[in-house]
């Protein structure tokens, strides 16, 4: 930390200083804004303004709606039972979950924007993740605000932007301005320009900085992952994650059970920091995937999107293999690859920030070299380095399968057993891909910073993935939901805060 003692001058002040700029820290903007119309509020970003948003603006843009309080907290203790949440904050997250549906449209109405019950890119109204742990009674239905992508992220920036919020962009936060013996927080140092500049925060300090998806060290000595690469923004580094350990803050939730948001299959290539999402809705399933010993290794085409790639062995949810089978490849037929574009479009950073225009049929990325092309499975072997034999034996053996209509080993259905015959063949490299992580300072339920002792640091405080409260099994739409919820509570109890004084 930076003493408060070491601060010669303050390049610049504001009564609530929030850094990152994703949904969590617009909800905290606009709830500040509520209680105080004349509070000054100042928004810190790490990423140039034309990368504004966070995972918030890339994700699917779900929200988690319930009407049943008891319920919820049943399904969410349930999911959570390898590392069970505070009582007393999970049961006041689902009653503020359950008055949380009108402050939403509320917002959309405010800029314009049509808030829709369901998920906007599919004919589904709900999606219940686990119904064995009771998610049934427990989500009422899933909303989204619309257009998609972004449509939820894009309301709630309208909405801070018509607050008078000042904005910083390019100015990452490298420390915290603190009192040594208190650990009270007075500001904050950022970077800008490659100069540092000491912020004041009369009143409060809210870090939103997200958490450490595209931090290959962190995944490996944090979570055990060898290899995971961000679908979301390449700006979530662990920034905060570090600067709260500094500060005193006590940490939770950096290795679950499993990864919270899952691990899903992705698609590397030179030139992108982060990587492509495999498409979630396949018109075509001549297709498998082959671990590192050429063989399958899980039902590729369950729709694993439902449950964040959660699959249950032996009565328990648990990630699935992807990250633990070694190099994977998915092999294809000319079917598939003509009647499918391979990457999901509506979400992810390549395919809505950075706006990739993937060829519908997959011929540009072939030509790119991408997607490896051959005219055998012996031959596509050889270009990726794989066993001939082995490659085609495992192939002959699925297409056996699809002759008899069953998948002896991995469950597929009859309606998804399409043989892989129609030459050229193709093969891509699938790579494990992270959502998101939820680990940081543990927080309760005001959004407060919580010291090792568990006690309040002063005027700090923690919205949205960084620091999370999911802890293990994660239902769609409650990371939006969450971030505005402690948004909401780090805006409000940051703004009540009296100013200090010099004299302190």
């Amino acid at each position: 930390m930076a003493s408060l003692h070491s601060v010669t001058q303050w390049d610049e002040e504001a009564d609530v200083v929030i850094a990152g700029f994703g949904l969590a820290a617009a909800c905290t903007a606009i709830e500040a804004r509520e209680h105080d119309p004349d509070a000054e509020i100042l928004i810190l970003e790490k990423m140039p303004e034309k990368y504004v948003g966070g995972n918030s603006r890339v994700a699917g843009q779900s929200l988690l709606i319930s009407q049943n309080v008891q319920a919820l907290v049943e399904y969410q203790r349930a999911m959570s039972t390898s590392n069970p949440i505070p009582e007393d904050m999970l049961v006041e997250w689902a009653e503020r979950m359950v008055r949380l549906e009108p402050w939403i449209e509320a917002r959309a109405a405010e800029v314009g924007a049509t808030y829709l019950h369901g998920t906007g890119f599919t004919d589904r109204a709900a999606v219940r993740e686990f119904p064995d742990l009771g998610a049934e009674e427990a989500v009422h239905h899933t909303a989204t605000i619309l257009p998609l992508p972004s449509g939820v992220w894009l309301a709630f920036k309208a909405n801070v932007d018509k607050r008078n919020v000042r904005y910083r962009f390019d100015s990452r936060v490298v420390d915290l301005i603190q009192d040594p013996d208190t650990l009270e927080v007075f500001g904050l140092v950022i970077e800008q320009d490659g100069q540092r500049r000491n912020i004041r925060a009369r009143r409060g300090v809210v870090m939103a900085t997200g958490g450490f998806e595209n931090n290959l060290d962190m995944h490996r000595n944090y979570f055990g992952l060898a290899r995971a690469h961000p679908l979301g923004t390449p700006g979530n580094t662990g920034d905060g994650l570090k600067i709260l350990q500094k500060a005193g803050a006590d940490m939770w939730h950096l290795r679950n059970r499993g990864q919270s948001g899952g691990i899903w299959p992705g698609f590397s290539f030179p030139g992108h920091d982060t990587v492509f999402l495999r498409q979630l809705f396949f018109q075509t399933f001549s297709w498998i995937d082959v671990a590192e010993d050429n063989r399958r290794f899980v039902n590729e085409t369950a729709e694993l999107q439902l449950t964040h790639y959660k699959e249950k062995i032996r009565g328990e949810w648990v990630d699935t293999a992807h990250h633990r089978v070694g190099r994977i490849h998915m092999i294809f037929d000319d079917i598939t690859r003509a009647h499918n574009t391979l990457i999901t479009k509506v979400m992810t950073w390549n395919a809505v920030v950075e706006a990739y225009p993937w060829s519908e049929d997959n011929m540009v990325e072939i030509d790119k070299g991408w997607i490896v092309r051959a005219d055998s499975i012996e031959e596509l072997a050889h270009k990726i380095g794989r066993d001939p034999a082995q490659l085609a034996a495992t192939v002959r053996e699925y297409n056996d399968a699809c002759a008899a209509g069953v998948d002896p080993e991995y469950g597929r259905t009859a309606a998804t057993m399409m043989p892989i015959a129609q030459g050229p063949f193709y093969a891509i490299e699938v790579v494990p891909a992270i959502v998101c992580t939820g680990g940081g300072a543990r927080r309760n339920i005001e959004s407060e910073v919580l010291d090792h002792g568990g006690k309040p640091i002063p005027r700090l405080y923690e919205a949205g993935e960084l620091g999370s409260m999911f802890s293990n099994l994660y239902q769609n739409g409650s990371y939006l939901t969450e971030a505005m919820i402690s948004g909401r509570a780090a805006g409000k109890n940051a703004v009540a805060l009296a100013p200090w004084t010099d004299a302190q």
